[in-house]
């Protein structure tokens, strides 16, 4: 039911994302969504693809650092307020967000957030009780 999530450290020097994605492309890997989080030396590629597996092996073949990671994505209304609602639900029960970016595509009235936490079993039992609707990986991979 999770959805698996690519992570890429990746120098914060010109060129260096463009040879990730290069790398990628090559491998026939599909980038669905991503995030980049940087500091001053290097950044964070996170990314939802087709294939995580594999384009974790073709980025280690070349040398890149790369890790692949359990993350949650679920529905919420597409109206104010409603990112609020989610994270309230969290925070009643002290679950941790470690991080959280947006899905590029609704769903329906829906926007998609992918949330990654300390402790992803109680962040879906939560989600449940409150009747979010949890995506599941083939929804946004299409497979």
């Amino acid at each position: 039911m999770n959805v698996t999530q690519l992570s890429v450290f990746v120098e914060n020097k010109p060129g260096h994302l463009q040879g990730v994605l290069k790398i990628l492309g090559e491998a026939n890997i599909n980038i669905v969504t991503l995030t980049i989080a940087e500091t001053s030396d290097f950044g964070i590629l996170r990314m939802i693809v087709n294939d995580p597996e594999n384009g974790a092996k073709a980025l280690r073949d070349n040398h890149i650092t790369c890790s692949i990671t359990d993350v949650l994505a679920i529905e919420i209304d597409d109206k104010p307020g409603s990112l609020y609602r989610a994270i309230e639900t969290f925070s009643r029960r002290q679950l941790n967000i470690e991080y959280m970016y947006a899905f590029t595509e609704k769903r329906q009235d829906k926007a998609v957030m992918i949330f990654r936490f300390d402790d992803i079993e109680a962040a879906k039992q939560a989600l449940a009780e409150e009747g979010y609707g949890i995506v599941k990986r083939i929804d946004i991979i299409g497979e």
